[in-house]
């Protein structure tokens, strides 16, 4: 069996920026999920249902960021960087509460990591991939 080169050429490669996005913010999510593993809930008043709502996110935002990387849907992009925009918001709340320690370092970490990849979803050659031009039309 041959591969035409009309067969390969049909699914375009993934641009660098976009595998950039791809890993900084699976590693995001992974430094959330250690973190929650890793977190003594004996000394929160978090139940198990709390925690099952924190995996439940957690794998919600894998798929989003699948969905965004691979499938090529700017929605799912949108909601990425809005949950990024509110992660923000409470990473400095907290840092203000509490000041910089380790909870607080792991937090402003993982959203180091979820900026870097937002950045490179929206730039270089990602730019094109979501099928928007410029002006916001989208390619038809």
């Amino acid at each position: 069996m041959t591969v035409s080169n009309e067969d390969m050429s049909s699914t375009p490669p993934v641009p660098g920026n976009i595998l950039l996005f791809e890993a900084l913010m699976y590693a995001s999510l992974g430094v959330d999920a250690l973190s929650a593993a890793f977190t003594d809930y004996s000394e929160t008043d978090l139940t198990a249902v709390d925690k099952l709502t924190t995996a439940a996110f957690i794998g919600v935002f894998v798929w989003l960021v699948g969905l965004a990387a691979r499938r090529r849907k700017p929605w799912a992009r949108a909601i990425l960087l809005a949950a990024l925009i509110v992660s923000t918001v409470f990473v400095v709340a907290l840092f203000l509460q509490d000041g910089l320690r380790g909870r607080v370092a792991i937090e402003i970490l993982s959203l180091g990591l979820g900026v870097t990849g937002m950045y490179c979803s929206f730039t270089g050659d990602a730019r094109g991939w979501f099928g928007i031009r410029q002006g916001g039309d989208r390619r038809g």
